[in-house]
């Protein structure tokens, strides 16, 4: 199936000042989160890219933004990809968060959290809705445009992980092991029988390893697009 690239939406006015920002609106890019924007769509620009897909939040918007602006596609919204639903914790400083008893869960026991009140969300949900918006986008995009295709998920750090972790086969008690920066690539090529993580945190760099290698005549096709190959093969380059 297709190479999916997860993009973390670039650094937010939340983010620098230390609040949980889930789905409040108006929670905008700061002014390096819009630098990092920049900079991500500049590396993404030799990458053909069959779809975008993004969170609705103001945040992630603002992140694709110039990533398809000189693009034949536009950016399609999927709630599935939007943050936690954090409930009564939104808006609080995490200073504040740690305190709570609920915080020890969400760290060690993650599976296991429910954020409080009517709007909370379990972070088990969060990786359920989240996965499968990402299994339905690689069948679409595979259907339209064939197994090669590059297409791109915009998304929130704990969404991310908690993707990532599915990918990797972890427990969701051990995504917190995984770091996911703002406006950090990841990237899930996925097969009929499973994914394999191909970059994971990945804050610069050539991303021009996603175009799949040309074929000289006389390749050997691979038996299983499944199979891993052994002895680790010679990479991308």
């Amino acid at each position: 199936m297709p190479t999916l690239v997860l993009l973390r939406h670039g650094r937010s006015t939340a983010n620098t000042s230390g609040v949980l920002a889930g789905w409040t609106p108006g929670v905008n890019l700061d002014d390096h989160g819009r630098t990092q924007a920049d900079a991500v769509a500049e590396r993404l620009r030799p990458v053909p890219l069959a779809a975008i897909v993004a969170s609705p939040l103001d945040r992630c918007q603002q992140t694709v933004a110039p990533v398809w602006a000189n693009r034949e596609i536009a950016p399609v919204i999927d709630d599935r990809l939007g943050e936690c639903k954090y409930g009564d914790w939104t808006g609080r400083k995490l200073t504040d968060l740690v305190k709570e008893p609920l915080w020890k869960v969400v760290q060690q026991h993650p599976s296991a959290a429910v954020f409080p009140g009517p709007e909370g969300e379990g972070l088990a949900a969060t990786q359920a809705r989240a996965v499968a918006a990402v299994r339905e986008w690689n069948a679409k995009v595979e259907e339209t445009h064939g197994k090669d295709a590059v297409w791109l998920a915009c998304s929130h750090g704990d969404v991310i992980k908690a993707i990532l972790a599915d990918a990797y086969g972890m427990h969701l008690d051990l995504f917190q092991r995984i770091v996911v920066d703002p406006c950090s690539v990841s990237i899930v090529r996925y097969s009929e029988t499973r994914p394999f993580v191909v970059r994971v945190n990945d804050i610069g760099g050539d991303l021009t390893g996603l175009l799949p290698p040309p074929k000289a005549a006389g390749d050997a096709e691979p038996s299983d697009d499944s199979d891993a190959v052994v002895g680790g093969g010679a990479g991308t380059v």
